[in-house]
């Protein structure tokens, strides 16, 4: 079954500067990857950009129209994911437990995929 873990951390600020040191501030996440190959998972996953460059759609009078920026103002925001294909939710966690933004103070929030053919029977859509 496939898991997507969901990657939240405070919002930076879009005029922040970049990070002294890239590579140490990469290092967590490439110890992770290598963790989870390690472990024989595959390394799904990607990082966002800065939410000030999302662009959100909606439908308003029956057109669709484009706003500048992500959908709420939050004090967190989806910074990246990882996806997981694994036996269960336990194996789900216990990979998502290790992701280094939770010694960042950010957190994680883990979803099952949902399989629509085997929700319609079997039968492809």
């Amino acid at each position: 079954m496939q898991y997507l873990a969901l990657i939240y951390m405070t919002a930076p600020s879009a005029d922040a500067p970049p990070p002294d040191d890239v590579a140490a501030t990469l290092k967590p996440w490439d110890d992770y990857a290598a963790w989870l190959t390690e472990q024989g998972v595959p390394v799904v996953g990607e990082a966002l950009h800065l939410p000030h460059t999302a662009t959100t759609l909606r439908r308003e009078g029956g057109q669709v129209v484009t706003h500048d920026g992500p959908f709420a103002e939050t004090k967190e925001v989806l910074g990246g994911y990882y996806l997981f294909d694994c036996d269960d939710l336990d194996e789900a966690l216990r990979l998502a437990g290790r992701i280094p933004i939770l010694e960042m103070g950010g957190s994680v929030e883990v979803r099952p995929i949902m399989d629509y053919q085997a929700q319609r029977g079997g039968q492809p859509g």
